[in-house]
């Protein structure tokens, strides 16, 4: 008599898509998936970082059978912390006392097994000494000086047709 063995599906991994942090803060690095199955006592979540110009990652952070793993050894040891509740899904880590060499690629990748088979998903950290103004906000603002400007100087000439039509008909009435 054969074992069945369960069937795998395909697992969706979600990180956010970039992420700006001051020099001296932290960060809040999420991570969660969505999997067809009802949420595996073998759960996992991996984590691992490249450097901006670096060619390899490695790894900082597995959880696995319940526990933390948390890489002592490299660039975020004593500053990495899982913050994430795996009953929920969520594979978070906090990173604190930023600093410019942080600047790099997250990737997470998480497991429920039998639903193995998804791609990692990637999060871009960028640290600042002030978090940058975005292109949005600029772009939002000449917009809405272009507006006002126009409702203004459209309210200019209905008050001045109005002056002149009032003007003119109270000449008319003398």
């Amino acid at each position: 008599m054969a074992l069945e063995t369960p069937q795998s599906e395909a697992i969706w991994v979600y990180t956010g898509w970039e992420r700006h942090a001051l020099v001296g803060s932290e960060v809040r690095l999420s991570c969660s998936f969505f999997s067809w199955r009802w949420l595996s006592d073998d759960v996992t979540f991996s984590w691992s970082y490249k450097p901006d110009n670096a060619r390899s990652s490695i790894s900082i952070f597995h959880y696995a059978g319940g526990q933390p793993y948390v890489d002592n050894k490299g660039p975020f040891r004593d500053r990495l912390e899982f913050v994430g509740n795996p009953q929920k899904r969520d594979g978070s880590i906090l990173i604190r006392n930023l600093d410019y060499n942080d600047n790099g690629t997250f990737t997470c990748d998480a497991k429920n097994p039998p639903d193995i088979v998804g791609r990692p998903s990637s999060v871009k950290l960028l640290v600042f000494d002030k978090v940058p103004v975005r292109a949005g906000v600029i772009t939002g603002a000449i917009i809405g000086s272009v507006l006002g400007l126009v409702i203004l100087i459209v309210a200019i000439y209905f008050l001045m047709r109005f002056l002149v039509a009032r003007r003119v008909l109270n000449l008319s009435v003398r």
